[in-house]
């Protein structure tokens, strides 16, 4: 059974594991194995760069983005590959079912620039995805998935990843079969999320079906994702999945130091405290200010209210308080209603302690494209 960790001398205690490998995913080298999870409508630029900011990542990566709609010039699907020099290294991640659109996506994304590697997502649940052949429905064509993706491997000189479930259910868990052909066709790196696409995201993650995973590939690492809010559920993830890296999405979302955390638990066997609420406020300012930067006001509040409504639920605002800031329109009214916000505090726990621990709504609450 994983203990608990200790707070002693204001920092968490938690053995620390025995390994710390280096991930390389073809040439590149990430700084830490820790990975951010491509999150629906949330892990845009402001929030990456957020993320950052707090310490620990090793990889970033955008949203989905429709392989044709990208082809096509879409004004959302440019929006979603940008990036910035303090946003490295980053992975673009696309979706299609026709291995020549795909291909043409891969090569102007190399040609474009600005990103370290090209992920394929064959995770995601939803219907609008799957039915066009795409995300987990592609889990069940195994000669036309490997052939697609042997085309994107050939065609671009940057390291191509996939991301997957286990499988399209239970009786089709196809996940260990898929990664050994696939590191055969020239992918670096898999990442695996431990439930079916049928689960979505019920039920608990199965570590030995994502150990499966690690033991049909020989050279390239694995990255365990699914569940991991906590240190010790990522150490759990470790070792009874034996992955070399971890992938977080929701855990993030809830608590943005999670990554400097668990590089501190790497090198220590300790870790400090999340932020507490006047550090989450901070948080909350800047990815706003970033947003603004990037697009302007108006565009900012309206991209911004359904993650700063959620934000502010999560940290114990109440609701009178929380409208006031999605009534805002402009960002001095934003900032102004933050302010108030900051000078209350929570419902729970103070405003320089350690807060309650964060709970991440699901379904309701934000959903990882896998």
């Amino acid at each position: 059974m994983t203990p608990s960790p200790v707070f002693e001398a204001g920092r968490y205690h938690f053995p620390q594991p025995a390994a710390r490998p280096v991930i390389m995913i073809g040439s590149l080298e990430l700084p830490s194995r820790y990975c951010l999870s491509p999150l629906a409508k949330y892990t845009n630029l402001a929030f990456r760069r957020v993320v950052r900011r707090c310490g620990g990542l090793g990889l970033g990566t955008c949203d989905l983005v429709n392989a044709r709609a990208l082809l096509a010039g879409s004004g959302k699907s440019l929006d979603l590959i940008r990036s910035t020099p303090d946003d490295t290294p980053f992975a673009v991640q696309i979706f299609g079912s026709d291995p020549v659109i795909m291909r043409d996506a891969a090569q102007f994304l190399q040609e474009r620039g600005g990103m370290d590697a090209i992920d394929i997502n064959m995770g995601c649940p939803v219907d609008h995805v799957t039915k066009s052949g795409a995300g987990a429905s592609m889990m069940c064509n195994a000669s036309s998935t490997v052939a697609l993706v042997q085309t994107v491997v050939d065609a671009v000189s940057l390291p191509v990843t996939v991301k997957m479930r286990l499988g399209w259910d239970q009786h089709q868990l196809t996940a260990p079969r898929f990664a050994r052909e696939f590191e055969q066709v020239g992918i670096k790196a898999v990442a695996i999320h431990g439930r079916t696409r049928e689960q979505g995201f019920k039920g608990s993650v199965d570590l030995s079906g994502i150990r499966k995973v690690v033991e049909a590939v020989e050279h390239i690492p694995v990255i365990g994702n699914g569940d991991i809010r906590s240190i010790p559920d990522a150490a759990r993830m470790f070792e009874r999945t034996g992955c070399q890296a971890i992938s977080i999405g929701r855990g993030a979302l809830a608590n943005p130091w999670i990554f400097r955390q668990l590089e501190e638990w790497e090198l220590t066997g300790s870790y400090s405290p999340p932020g507490n609420f006047r550090q989450r406020m901070e948080l909350v300012r800047l990815q706003f200010d970033l947003l603004n930067e990037l697009d302007g006001e108006r565009s900012a509040l309206i991209a911004y209210r359904r993650t700063v409504h959620w934000y502010l639920k999560a940290m114990r605002v109440k609701a009178s308080l929380r409208e006031l800031v999605q009534r805002a329109q402009t960002a001095a009214e934003f900032h102004a209603a933050i302010k108030i916000i900051d000078d209350e505090g929570p419902l729970e726990g103070t405003r320089d302690g350690i807060l309650p621990e964060l709970q991440v709504p699901v379904p309701a609450g934000p959903v990882e494209r896998w």
